[in-house]
């Protein structure tokens, strides 16, 4: 399966977005999961941190669903949103009980500033853009954990029974599925905004810089697992 989805605007945003996309998608978290060597307790810094983002960005897709102008946006973005609530967010839930941290652990997290950045950052773009807007800050997310997972996929046997859990969560068949119906909507749903060729539209030049921005956001939040684990050392 292709890593853009068969979606000529991912293409596009993931070329204008080339070093921050290398940045977040090779960053030494993702590598660390690869290779078991990412200590364990930056990535469970981490999924608390991403079980709190995953709250903000099915709201975002919530929204999607207001900003949806027919019925086909509105029943995608509503199985997407279903998928984050139901599916991968459970996932974070499981993970963490089985490695002592509660639900309620979880609600009683403070948000680090990394995640305020960005699901913040993710609200704005909901609140006062339109779907074309909204798609282009929540691409990054989706579609770059779906690369990873596909990558990292075959290199799951060499890692550690945690984080293979974690990579087929993402290169398996419902995630990338999700992937897939989230391409096509990105496709059709800016097309119908922008017009058959989104380049020529003004506001092109817009969505791109929110792609790259929602990119560079997303490399700061493996950077963040980092920073909390030393900060929880040093406490």
């Amino acid at each position: 399966m292709s890593n853009d989805y068969n979606s000529p605007l991912l293409s596009l945003w993931k070329n204008h977005a080339a070093d921050a996309w290398t940045r977040y998608t090779e960053h030494t978290f993702v590598e660390g999961l690869g290779d078991g060597s990412l200590d364990r307790s930056v990535f469970m810094q981490y999924l608390i941190q991403d079980y709190l983002f995953l709250l903000h960005y099915s709201r975002a897709w919530a929204m999607a669903v207001v900003k949806a102008e027919n019925e086909s946006e509105m029943r995608t973005s509503a199985a997407i949103m279903n998928a984050l609530i139901n599916e991968e967010i459970q996932l974070h839930i499981g993970v963490c009980e089985r490695e002592g941290i509660t639900v309620a652990d979880l609600n009683a997290a403070t948000e680090a500033v990394e995640n305020l950045a960005y699901t913040r950052y993710a609200m704005d773009a909901a609140l006062s853009g339109d779907l074309a807007d909204l798609l282009a800050v929540l691409a990054p997310c989706m579609f770059g954990y779906g690369e990873i997972g596909l990558r990292l996929a075959a290199h799951r046997d060499n890692t550690t029974p945690l984080y293979r859990e974690w990579i087929e969560a993402y290169c398996g068949d419902e995630y990338q599925a999700v992937c897939v119906a989230t391409a096509t909507l990105l496709e059709t749903a800016v097309r119908h905004r922008l017009g058959d060729d989104p380049t020529l539209n003004p506001r092109w030049a817009g969505l791109c810089q929110r792609f790259v921005q929602a990119t560079t956001l997303e490399a700061d939040f493996w950077s963040m697992g980092f920073r909390l684990a030393s900060d929880l050392e040093q406490a």
